[in-house]
């Protein structure tokens, strides 16, 4: 037994990430960050554990908590890690109802569902949140959608290349109403008909309107052979829904103009009309196009908690995937209005909207986009060891970076010039910094830049004229490695 080795292997659903990525993903949610403090969102942070029956029973994809989400028995109570940040932030609102209202915070956090496991599909994913609780106004609805949009174009993603969606749940509920299907059981809460059929028109950009249609009624069998059970709809009833969701596309104007003939029977409807109506408005005031921000009949969102406008921020660029077919990226961010959430603990309606990003998700599709930017800041510049007894002046050279706020690291493995070079590239490092005898010397030091060799062109005559102009190594007197340093790192900032 002492000789047996343990096999190394993660958990199925999750993973790791290496430097490269997280360092991306920091970028990218301090960018997003920036927007949404301008906003007025200030940030917060809750447990990743809530007792169960706080959490609720939301999940799109599941009847029941246990179904669905990782729990464990503790001191006579369920506990769970959480499933998004929306629960808990309700949980919060409650325990502290002396908050200022209307209450604006942004939430960065991992969340965990037992969900199947897929081509990125995981277990544990990161969300990053931005709400409004206290304000029934559309306005509040609004600025969410606008700081998400700002958000996106901030990232550098072309207004071409996204949509957000936006619908109302009033509006959708009044197509379920003609379709006779009830909403609610004797007891308040959601018919388990209703939430199916929600479920399955949610799936409507994934499977098309033949999938949905077969979820509707009997049931289909998904990609792995696997039946999943329909709604059991008739077909008449179905087909109520279906017309609806191949309604018309067109301008937010247009839509509304179908929207309020479908539902003018409906005085729930008429309401989620009117909504839609102002936002509109607002949109128009705020200076959001119609082909950045549409109104679309077909969003209806999985979570059974939303109350009002519902919206999806999709993208709309292809890519191919690993078979080599072309394909939507989809949606990146989700959210809507959520007024009944929070009355769950306090007995009283807490108006509350918010949207939210899947982290993970929008850091594919910026790779995808190559809109990762590589900050030349954290590339740290390696300071090499090619004399052990001058091991001071390194360290000497290696505190003089870092005092400048530049990322810099002295070499602590063994091995002599080429094993330090390899070590550098492989670690990312943007600038060596090399001195050996000679360079001690003469009072000089020799700097390598690492990522000239990235920025050449494939041409080879402009090739050798940027190699005249910026030669990838230069030798300098010492007094004048710091400055070199920077003259370097301006060539890629940005």
């Amino acid at each position: 037994m002492k000789n047996k080795k343990t096999k190394p292997r993660i958990v199925k659903g999750f993973r790791d990430s290496l430097w490269e990525e997280s360092l991306a993903r920091r970028r990218m949610i301090e960018k997003i960050q920036e927007v949404y403090e301008k906003y007025g969102f200030l940030p917060i942070e809750t447990p990743a554990l809530e007792y169960v029956d706080v959490l609720g029973k939301f999940l799109p994809d599941s009847d029941t908590p246990e179904g669905s989400i990782f729990s464990f028995e503790s001191e006579d109570e369920w506990i769970a890690l959480r499933y998004d940040l929306t629960a808990p932030l309700s949980r919060l609102i409650a325990q502290n109802q002396d908050l200022p209202k209307p209450f604006r915070r942004y939430q960065v956090g991992k969340v965990w569902r037992m969900e199947k496991p897929g081509p990125g599909r995981f277990r544990e994913f990161t969300q990053f949140d931005i709400d409004t609780i206290g304000s029934s106004s559309m306005l509040a609805d609004c600025e969410v959608c606008a700081a998400l949009v700002d958000s996106l174009l901030a990232l550098g993603i072309g207004k071409k290349d996204f949509e957000l969606r936006i619908n109302n749940r009033k509006i959708v509920n009044s197509v379920l109403e003609a379709a006779g299907i009830e909403l609610l059981n004797a007891d308040g809460t959601s018919s388990d008909v209703a939430t199916k059929v929600l479920r399955s028109i949610d799936k409507l950009d994934r499977l098309g309107i033949n999938g949905v249609f077969e979820l509707l009624t009997k049931g289909r069998k998904d990609a792995s052979g696997a039946f999943i059970k329909g709604a059991e709809l008739p077909e008449s009833k179905a087909n109520i829904i279906i017309s609806f969701l191949e309604s018309p596309r067109g301008s937010r104007s247009e839509v509304l103009n179908f929207l309020s003939e479908f539902t003018k029977k409906s005085t729930e409807g008429v309401t989620g009309v009117e909504e839609l109506t102002e936002m509109d408005s607002l949109f128009r005031t705020m200076g959001y196009d119609e082909e950045t921000i549409v109104f679309d009949p077909t969003v209806v969102r999985g979570m059974d908690y939303y109350t009002g406008p519902v919206f999806e921020a999709n993208l709309t660029f292809e890519f191919k995937d690993e078979k080599g077919q072309n394909k939507d990226f989809g949606s990146i961010a989700g959210g809507g209005r959520y007024d009944d959430l929070i009355e769950r603990f306090t007995g009283q309606k807490v108006p509350a909207t918010g949207i939210s990003i899947g982290v993970d998700r929008l850091l594919s599709a910026l790779s995808f986009l190559n809109k990762n930017e590589k900050n030349l800041g954290d590339a740290p510049v390696v300071v090499t060891v090619m004399d052990k007894d001058k091991i001071g002046e390194y360290i000497k050279m290696t505190n003089e970076l870092r005092d400048a706020n530049i990322a810099a690291e002295i070499f602590l493995g063994s091995g002599g010039f080429n094993k330090q070079m390899k070590y550098a590239d492989k670690r990312g490092a943007a600038i060596a910094v090399i001195a050996g005898s000679d360079e001690f010397e003469k009072d000089q030091v020799t700097i390598k830049d690492l990522m000239l060799g990235k920025e050449l062109s494939e041409n080879i005559q402009e090739r050798e004229e940027w190699l005249k102009e910026q030669p990838s190594q230069v030798t300098v007197p010492r007094s004048d490695l710091l400055k070199t340093v920077k003259e370097i790192i301006s060539r890629y900032r940005k």
